[in-house]
């Protein structure tokens, strides 16, 4: 038997032994992490979960086991593909285990075995992964919510720059009106309340103390526009009245999807007041053209153009005009709307003008929107498994330089020479940035900035510094393929060369979107043909002059809807495909976000 001095000594030299074991255990795991992660190119950002040391609990029973745990709190972000998720996730027999789900919002991020998750294989998923490396939003701390990060609101503000010079070329004006609403407004217009009552968010208290009336978080602005119309429009002289704003709206959604469905979105409505149906007409019918133009030039998206029927129509509206997309998954989006309001909203809350013979009428109303959503369009009708495609008129960056070099003699030259090549093309109005970080590869960069959507490429060697040239590569088509050599660095050679691109890429996406689309509408002459159609993912094109309860059987037994009636309609009879009646216009169904 041991004295007991001998035996504190023993369980001194055990103690020291394991700690030594654990802390070396330790030292192992950072480094290798950190060689992984520089060898890899992890991004050091805040989209990337950090490493966990640890804890005096893991340490302790560590040493009672043969082979220590350590775990991740979270996988880390990789945001390119050549290096998947899963060679750096808890797979070895080192990582052995995550931590449990805490508390703490999910975030935006990659699935754990891929960076970004085939199309093919869940497209919510891919979607989800997209908005995350290629940080374009991430969730809000309310559920439902979601933050704008910089490079997805700079998609916005191209979207805003467009809209706001057509605007204004047509005769609007921007304003702004206040975001809560007294919700008498909303009652006074009784389809309106019906259509907008589930998805109202209310204020109670203020200051500390109840309301006198509740206050509505703005869903829309037609009931406050008007209550401010009836104050300014009194004369014919006063019409037409035309206004824009660019505001935020709160609609509370169940079921939310970034971009596409959120509790809050960004977006412009505009509203106009005139002095006759014809009028107000021809704006609600001006303005749907003002967004097809814009989803086909600059958004490079083919939308089908038309009337919603009377089920599908904007609560208080006479007509609905409507620009619906088809997405990667074929499912339609309604991408933006035109109201012919009619006097809906001018009678319920007395907006009355005198005319030009001295009595007095209600004014005739439109208004039309366009919102955030058209972002989530962008990313499901052009992304691809790379990442995001953006059409170079919307892209925040249209060409990223990178520049490539392996000598310290080369450095300087190559450096030089992408920097006179970006400062050539911004001086010529082409949005580019130059890549010349020196902790990341060439490799890593080119990956990043096509899962960015970047347009084009240029890179800059050594061997094309000495023949004053450079290499463009393309986004929309991968590999060598799209890889074009010795383009020369004079400067309008190289800016007429890469303008050229852009409008090539431009006119690529959407002659390719065009194609899917008309690629996936199927006519159908019966409702069998329709279910068929729409069973298969596609949208069902049909003569339709049947009832809205029909209408709403349709959607009930196939989950479609009629996305519109649409403008071009094929000549000739036609008998409804439900009824078998005589049918004066065609509709699309389909499946919708």
């Amino acid at each position: 038997m041991c004295s007991s001095k001998t035996s504190n000594s023993m369980l001194s030299a055990i103690t020291r032994t394991t700690i030594r074991k654990n802390a070396v255990a330790i030292i192992n795991l950072i480094s290798n992490a950190l060689t992984h992660s520089l060898q890899s190119g992890t991004p050091h950002h805040h989209g990337m979960g950090a490493l966990r040391l640890p804890s005096l609990t893991s340490l302790s029973s560590a040493a009672a086991a043969a082979a220590p745990r350590y775990y991740f709190y979270r996988q880390l972000c990789l945001p390119f593909r050549s290096v998947s998720a899963a060679k750096f996730s808890v797979q070895s027999s080192t990582f052995e285990k995550e931590l449990e789900p805490t508390s703490q919002k999910p975030r935006l991020q990659p699935k754990k075995d891929r960076v970004i998750t085939p199309r093919s294989q869940d497209f919510n998923a891919w979607y989800l992964d997209i908005i995350a490396n290629a940080e374009l939003a991430d969730y809000g701390p309310v559920r439902g919510t979601m933050v704008i990060r910089p490079y997805g609101y700079a998609i916005w503000e191209a979207i805003q720059d467009y809209l706001n010079v057509k605007f204004k070329e047509t005769g609007h004006s921007n304003m702004y009106f206040p975001q809560f609403i007294p919700y008498s407004f909303i009652e006074k217009e009784a389809s309106h309340v019906e259509g907008f009552s589930p998805e109202l968010a209310l204020v109670t208290v203020g200051g500390g103390k109840e309301l006198e009336e509740k206050l509505v978080v703005r869903p829309t602005s037609e009931t406050i526009v008007n209550h401010m119309f009836t104050q300014w429009i009194h004369s014919y002289r006063d019409l037409p009245l035309m206004i824009n704003q660019w505001a935020n709206v709160t609609r509370w959604e169940m079921r939310t999807k970034p971009f596409v469905r959120t509790l809050e979105f960004l977006w412009q409505e505009g509203h106009t007041a005139h002095a006759s149906p014809e009028e107000a007409e021809k704006e609600a019918l001006q303005m749907i053209d003002v967004y097809k133009n814009f989803a086909y030039e600059q958004a490079a998206i083919p939308v089908v153009v038309g009337r919603k029927s009377k089920v599908e129509t904007f609560a208080g509206a006479s007509k609905t005009y409507t620009i619906e997309a088809m997405m990667g998954d074929r499912k339609a989006l309604q991408a933006g709307t035109s109201h012919n309001l009619g006097q809906n909203f001018s009678r319920a809350f007395g907006t009355q003008f005198m005319d030009e013979n001295g009595e007095r009428q209600h004014a005739w109303q439109t208004s039309w929107a366009i919102s955030t959503r058209f972002i989530g369009g962008i990313i499901m009708t052009h992304g691809d498994d790379a990442g995001l495609m953006l059409p170079p008129n919307l892209a925040p960056i249209q060409v990223i330089v990178v520049p490539i070099w392996k000598k310290a003699d080369d450095k300087a030259g190559v450096l030089d020479a992408a920097s006179s090549v970006k400062e050539t093309l911004q001086a010529a109005g082409i949005r580019v940035k130059c890549d010349d970080a020196e902790q990341r590869t060439p490799g890593w960069k080119f990956n990043f900035w096509e899962m960015k959507g970047v347009p084009l490429r240029i890179e800059i060697g050594p061997r094309d510094v000495s023949n004053r040239s450079v290499v463009v590569c393309r986004r929309d088509i991968p590999g060598k393929q799209g890889k074009v050599f010795g383009i020369s660095m004079e400067s309008s050679t190289l800016v007429a060369y890469v303008k050229g691109k852009l409008d090539e890429v431009q006119s690529s996406l959407l002659e390719s979107a065009k194609s899917f689309r008309d690629g996936n509408i199927v006519d159908v002459t019966s409702y069998s043909e329709l279910k068929e159609a729409i069973a298969q993912g596609k949208w069902a094109r049909g003569p339709w002059s049947a009832s809205d309860n029909e209408e709403m059987k349709v959607k009930e037994e196939t989950g479609a809807t009629i996305r519109c009636f649409p403008f071009e309609q094929p000549e000739g009879a036609k008998k409804c495909l439900m009824t078998g009646n005589p049918a004066d216009e065609v509709a699309i169904f389909a499946k919708s976000y």
